[in-house]
């Protein structure tokens, strides 16, 4: 597992975060996560910027993809408001079982942590409000079943809100270990060794310069070679 870096300047960096890493250091986390890398690479001390090495936000463990992470405390809190204020774009691509026939579309059901089991998220009527746009990009099949590859577009940033969504939409994504069922994300694994789902570009404003930025991180050969097993469909 190695983290890349795409972008750095003296405000901030821009990272590639690849699948099974953890982006904050816990007391149950035991391999080294995104917080302990960035510590030593930026050599920083007290956790750094914001209490947590300048992460301005997260990304699950299985989940691959851009990140953005502050230097500066000035950077920090600018980016904590762009966040806030839904000012910041977020393009995820996944893999889901299923066609969607609706090729474009929105979810809007409020999302929250389960009170039977606090490990996992759903959809609650008490939840925080979410917000997921999608478009389908292409339909793959395999010997029995068909898949849809989504580009997703979530406004708000609840834990698991993709995987909670397009699950409410009956579209579980592939390798889903929490959402898709056990015995689905068991059988996706012969194929798709993890979560298929990739941060794949994001666009924000500079904190300094005040310039509207976007990165974008291809996805990666492991989820590629995902798809090269699978047979594309004429859409």
């Amino acid at each position: 597992m190695e983290t890349k870096i795409i972008f750095e300047d003296n405000e901030l960096l821009v990272v590639n975060k690849p699948s099974g890493m953890v982006v904050n250091r816990a007391n149950t986390t035991k391999n080294p996560t995104l917080q302990d890398w960035l510590e030593e690479y930026l050599k920083l001390k007290d956790d750094g910027i914001g209490g947590r090495a300048g992460i301005v936000h997260r990304l699950d463990k299985p989940t691959s993809g851009i990140l953005i992470v502050a230097k500066t405390t000035h950077a920090f809190e600018n980016l904590q408001k762009q966040f806030k204020k839904r000012q910041i774009k977020k393009n995820y691509q996944c893999l889901v079982h299923g066609k969607i026939d609706i090729k474009k579309g929105e979810i809007t059901v409020p999302v929250g942590r389960l009170p039977w089991n606090r490990e996992r998220f759903g959809v609650l009527p008490g939840g925080r409000s979410a917000e997921t746009h999608y478009e389908v990009i292409n339909y793959y099949k395999n010997n029995k079943d068909t898949f849809s590859l989504v580009d997703v577009f979530p406004k708000t940033g609840r834990t698991h809100q993709i995987r909670i969504h397009m699950k409410y939409l009956g579209y579980s994504l592939v390798a889903d270990d929490f959402y898709a069922g056990r015995k689905t994300s068991r059988d996706d694994k012969v194929w798709c060794p993890r979560l298929f789902l990739h941060a794949q570009s994001i666009t924000f404003t500079h904190p300094k310069t005040n310039k509207q930025l976007t990165f974008q991180a291809k996805l990666p050969s492991d989820l590629g070679k995902v798809l090269q097993k699978l047979t594309l469909l004429e859409s």
